[in-house]
């Protein structure tokens, strides 16, 4: 750098050193160092041409200036005169100049007395020297003769250093002056016109102007480029180098116009030469035509000097450019190999088993195979520098420690992986070792499980069996593990703690087994020597199989929970099973053996497990990093189709999430149960609410699968699994989360098969459980986002309980008569949505469409509010009908479900959630009537009254707590007699005085169904108000809480209270209580003394305002409306 700085400012010495020769040198051409004067200083007054420079000679070279006849010559003042002067004589060259000039003054038109005023006006102030002076005197007779006599007496006025010669005549002159050196005017040949060479003498000394101006320009823009500072970045350096390009292309356009200037000029000097080959030029024009070679060759100088220095400096702002582009990339590629190098050094796991160890050679060689790019540009890029150096680049110094550092960090990462690579090939092979022992473990334990013992009592019998072991042991030479100090010294470097465990258990186990072996070795070799007489065998009783202390493990698998990695092929598992299954019902064997069998299934479903947990782990991880993260990189920009690019999230929904919980939480807690199998069901128990998460990657993946529908061609998707290096396409990867939630049921059922008497069992059935339920609330919730034209949120109905499908019949009050016989007898195929606050009923369309697309829709069909459902659970006929109704039957729905089974379970939820609300409705219902009693000056309701008839009532009724059947009127065995319909009047029940059946709810909508149509009716409610009604009603018994009317009563309902309640007197028996909304379910009249309820039945008789209604009285519900 310093070499380069030091060569820098010697270049820009050089050329300021030249350019101010340049300088020099044209103000000596145009003498501009004797006499600054220009002619267009004094353009003007030369243009009067009251003397000027033929560029005639005299005999010895002497100029010749002319002084021709000029009038108003006195009239010229001295400024001008003076200037004229002094620029005419600086014009011939200093040689010439030196010789002296020769003066022709013309005055032959003129006075004598104007003859001896100008001579002497001359004589006076010229400024150079002279050799001769000539005058022509005047022609006239009388001035001639004046003349002469006035130069003869007046000879000493006109004494000056060079001789005054007065002439008559022309002729005269050319003896003292050849005719081709004088004018036209003179009598001469001489080509000479005064305009032209004023042109002639502006246009040089503009071009020496303009030669000057160029030569100490580009001295200065030659310092301003020397003294700028070099920019650290490469965007600032590439800034800078194009604006000096084009600075000094600029410089470079002014001195090309110099030249082409330069070159007219000389052009319009030589243009006689090319208009007459005959015609030669006078000293001035050879003169100016040398003034203008020299001027050129002066410019053609400066443009050398200025190229040579910028080719210095241009090389130094493109070396400069290429060290901030290896710096630029030194760093980036340093950033990348040092992200490697900790990648690599955080991958430091051998793995746990032979599965895990072989997908970490996989992740390493796909992690070499990724970070070879990097290697392979930081290579390079160490190659450039080195050319960089071979070029003699001014930053060597620079550049050769950062491509050393660049080599050692490659050689350094090379050497990393390659012993990384080494580690995982040792634990491969400490694992494979280690899986073969516990195999041939396996092995040993079914082979001397499926001996039967009855064949093993006979010599013959004994000694198969021992052979068998014989043979058996013999393998062991080749799967066993040998010596474990041995072991310990070759597979030092991996042995971790967990590791080392691992190895000890191994190897415990197998001397287990071999002991094993051994004790049955010596067991049949007394049996093959000992002569004893044949053992008839005798089957078991089946009292001896029904009291065996745990259940056989030998029934068949089903065909979908075969081990995927387990070291077991399926024939030999069930034969040994069988087998097994045989032995003991033969010979009764002992629990200990029969427990070290079901340890060993459980191990191996455990095993399943968690190298199943592992493979689904890393293949979300290759599809997070292998697709959704080549999404957002900008090399793989161009690929994406513009459907993709903001569609990130519906593609691969949460499975982020869904990878972080397994990879972070649940393979780890998993790990820890590998010792205890049995105990698995705990970790499930334990992070049961973060599987929830699948019912939303569920939910999304309809949306998923159009999507990859839409843009499965794209050349993105091809690109990522040519990478990956996958057999199978990203919408196979996608359907893992569903297959795999679906596989731990499986699992966990297979757990639970071999650990039913253990101390886990109830865990592990009740992560089954858990399990299953969840995958019931996907399949629900799949169902539910299919649903459409419900004017509202799904989500404020509550939790989705259950959906199905069923054929449903209405039966409703209101109603078209022949609608009504045609909806009895013409069933409705609906999915029924059963939430906690409604049920809902839709119509199933068509499936349309591929995959998830093929999925069916719902459409909206009507909703009832749980608040005033009841249900009849048995209808006359058919075990698989059941009946909802609404608003104490104003509307009927017989349900048909598809098998009885179904049936029990829609009743029993339906129960379910009618028993959670009359609970709820009770504590409400006390907690409110507390406040009335304290607040309002009003008798408390009949629900709180210390009567013993009200205290009774609900004790029976929390009595009956326990009974599903008993809700409040709510639920029947079957179906209760519906009132007349024919009048109004008070509701008459058929339930006890505690628990009348709900018939007081109101709907703002009736609807009757017919086959798939659906028509509205509306009837407009008509509210309760203060006031006095007069009742016709028929006779009911009266309970101790019921308010007793009797027609042509005349009631006040005086106000309403919470939660529907009405404060009703009865005048008539100056009684009065609080009655429900639901028992005041007539229209209102009017008449002339009192408003009146009409009854159903004309007949006199009693009724009861009983406060004892259904739940639905006391849960807030519409209670003040009144049906039509």
């Amino acid at each position: 750098m310093r070499f380069w700085l030091r060569n820098e400012a010697m270049a820009l010495e050089e050329m300021v050193r030249r350019l101010n020769a340049v300088s020099k040198h044209t103000d000596e051409i145009m003498h501009q160092d004797i006499t600054p004067l220009c002619a267009a200083d004094i353009q003007d007054q030369l243009k009067k041409r009251f003397a000027y420079l033929s560029g005639g000679r005299g005999q010895d070279g002497s100029p010749v200036i002319t002084f021709p006849d000029y009038p108003a010559f006195s009239d010229v003042p001295d400024r001008e005169f003076q200037n004229v002067m002094t620029y005419l004589t600086s014009i011939p060259s200093l040689q010439d100049a030196g010789v002296g000039f020769i003066l022709v003054i013309d005055r032959r038109q003129d006075k004598w007395t104007s003859v001896k005023a100008s001579v002497l006006r001359i004589a006076a102030s010229f400024p150079a020297n002279l050799q001769l002076v000539l005058v022509l005197r005047p022609t006239g007779f009388f001035q001639r003769t004046l003349s002469d006599l006035a130069f003869k007496f007046n000879r000493d006025d006109f004494k000056m250093k060079v001789p005054v010669i007065m002439l008559s005549s022309v002729p005269e002159l050319h003896s003292y002056i050849d005719k081709s050196q004088l004018t036209e005017d003179l009598g001469g040949t001489l080509d000479y016109c005064h305009t032209r060479w004023l042109c002639h003498r502006t246009a040089i000394e503009g071009f020496a102007l303009m030669v000057k101006q160029t030569a100490q320009m580009l001295q200065a823009f030659g310092t301003e480029l020397a003294e700028t500072e070099l920019p650290n970045d490469v965007q600032s350096t590439s800034s800078v180098l194009c604006a000096h390009t084009e600075k000094k292309d600029k410089a470079k356009e002014d001195m090309r116009l110099a030249l082409d200037k330069g070159q007219s000029i000389l052009e319009t000097i030589r243009e006689p030469l090319a208009k007459s080959g005959e015609h030669s030029l006078n000293q001035d024009q050879l003169d100016n035509q040398s003034t203008v070679q020299r001027l050129l060759a002066q410019l053609q100088e400066t443009e050398a000097a200025f190229d040579a220095f910028w080719a210095k400096h241009q090389q130094k702002l493109q070396q400069c450019l290429q060290l901030r582009h290896f710096e630029q990339d030194f760093r980036e590629v340093k950033a990348s190999l040092d992200a490697l190098a900790q990648k690599i050094a955080a991958f430091t796991d051998v793995g746990n088993s032979l599965a895990h160890a072989e997908h970490l050679l996989k992740d390493l060689a796909s992690f070499e195979e990724k970070s070879g790019a990097a290697v392979e540009r930081a290579r390079t890029l160490a190659g450039e520098g080195g050319r960089l150096i071979d070029s003699k680049h001014y930053a060597v110094d620079s550049i050769r420690p950062k491509c050393l550092e660049l080599q050692h960090l490659c050689d350094q990462f090379a050497a990393e992986v390659g012993r990384r690579r080494g580690l995982l090939s040792k634990s491969l092979e400490l694992h494979g070792l280690l899986e073969a022992s516990l195999k041939w473990c396996d092995e040993g334990v079914y082979l001397l499980a499926s001996q039967p013992v009855d064949k093993c009592q006979s010599q013959e019998g004994a000694e198969a069996a021992l052979q068998e072991i014989e043979k058996f042991l013999e393998t062991g030479a080749e799967n066993k593990i040998q010596e474990l100090d041995r072991i310990y010294q070759d597979y030092e470097s991996i042995l971790t703690a967990d590791l080392m465990e691992h190895v000890q258990k191994v190897f415990q186990k197998q001397e287990g087994m071999e002991e094993m072996f051994h004790r049955r070795q010596a067991s049949l070799k007394k049996l093959a020597a000992k002569q004893m007489r044949p053992v008839q065998p005798v089957a078991p009783r089946p009292e001896a199989l029904s009291k065996s202390p745990c259940p056989s493990p030998g029934g068949r698998r089903a065909s979908e929970n075969t081990f995927e990695g387990g070291v077991l092929r399926r024939g030999p598992y069930r034969r040994a099973k069988s087998e097994m299954s045989e032995s003991r019902q033969g010979r009764g064997s002992s629990t200990g053996d029969e427990e070290e069998n079901l340890a060993v299934l459980r191990r191996h479903v455990m095993n399943e497990l968690l190298d199943t947990e592992r493979v689904y782990v890393e293949e979300l991880l290759c599809v997070l990093e292998g697709y959704a993260a080549e999404l957002d990189s900008p090399l793989m920009a161009h690929l994406v189709s513009p459907g993709l690019q903001t569609k990130k999230d519906v593609l691969f929904g949460n499975m982020e999430e869904i990878y972080h919980f397994h990879n972070r939480i649940f393979l780890r807690e998993l790990e820890n149960y590998i010792d205890c199998p049995e105990l698995v069901g705990r970790c499930f128990l334990e992070r049961m609410a973060e599987f929830q998460i699948y019912e939303r990657y569920c939910q999304n993946k309809p949306r998923s699968e159009s999507l990859w529908r839409q843009c499965s061609d794209c050349p993105f998707f091809q690109e990522c699994q040519r990478k990956l290096d996958h057999k199978l396409s990203l919408d196979s990867y996608l359907l893992k989360p569903v297959q795999r939630i679906t596989k731990y049921q499986l699992l966990l059922k297979e757990m639970l098969k071999y650990s039913k008497s253990c101390e886990g069992a109830e865990d592990l059935q009740e992560a089954l459980g858990s399990i299953l339920g969840i995958l019931k609330a996907v399949n629900d919730s799949m169902h539910l986002i299919a649903v459409t034209g419900y004017d509202g949120n799904l989500s404020d109905l509550g939790k989705l309980l259950m959906q199905g499908s069923f054929s449903v019949w209405t039966d409703h009050k209101r109603g078209h008569a022949k609608v009504k016989d045609l909806a009895r007898f013409k069933p409705m195929q609906r999915h029924l949505f059963l939430h906690e606050k409604a049920v809902l009923f839709c119509k199933k369309r068509e499936e349309n469409g591929e995959g998830y697309e093929k999925a069916p829709s719902y459409s909206y069909k009507q909703s009832l509010n749980m608040a005033a459902v009841g249900i009849t659970e048995n209808v006359k006929g058919d075990g698989r009908k059941f009946e909802i109704w609404y608003n104490a039957r104003e509307e009927v729905y017989i349900v048909q479900a598809p098998t009885p089974e179904v049936k029990a379970a829609w009743v029993s939820e339906i129960r379910k959630v009618l028993t959670g609300q009359l609970q709820a409705c009770r504590e409400a219902s006390q907690h409110r009537v507390l406040e009335q009693s304290q607040s309002l000056p009003l008798p408390a309701p009949p629900s709180s009254s210390p009567s013993k008839g009200s205290t009774s009532n609900i004790r029976k009724l929390e009595g009956r707590k326990t009974d599903p059947l008993s809700l409040e009127g709510r639920v029947s065995a079957a179906p209760t007699p519906r009132p007349p319909d024919e009048g109004r009047g008070w509701s008459k029940t058929s339930q006890p005085s505690e628990a009348p059946e709900d018939d007081g709810w109101s709907s703002a909508e009736e609807l009757v169904n017919s086959s798939d149509a659906e028509e509205e009716g509306r009837v407009g409610p008509r509210k309760l108000a203060p006031g006095k009604y007069t009742v016709v009603l028929g006779e009911e018994k009266e309970s101790p809480e019921a308010l007793a009317v009797r027609s042509g009563d005349v009631v006040e309902v005086v106000q309403e209270g919470d939660e529907g309640l009405w404060y009703v007197r009865n005048l008539t028996s100056s009684k009065e209580s609080w009655v429900p909304a639901s028992s005041l379910s007539a229209l209102l009249c009017t008449s002339s003394s009192a408003q009146c309820l009409s009854s159903s039945e004309s007949s006199a008789g009693s009724a009861l305002l009983s406060a004892s209604s259904s739940c639905s009285e006391s849960c807030g519900a519409p209670l003040s409306d009144l049906q039509g």
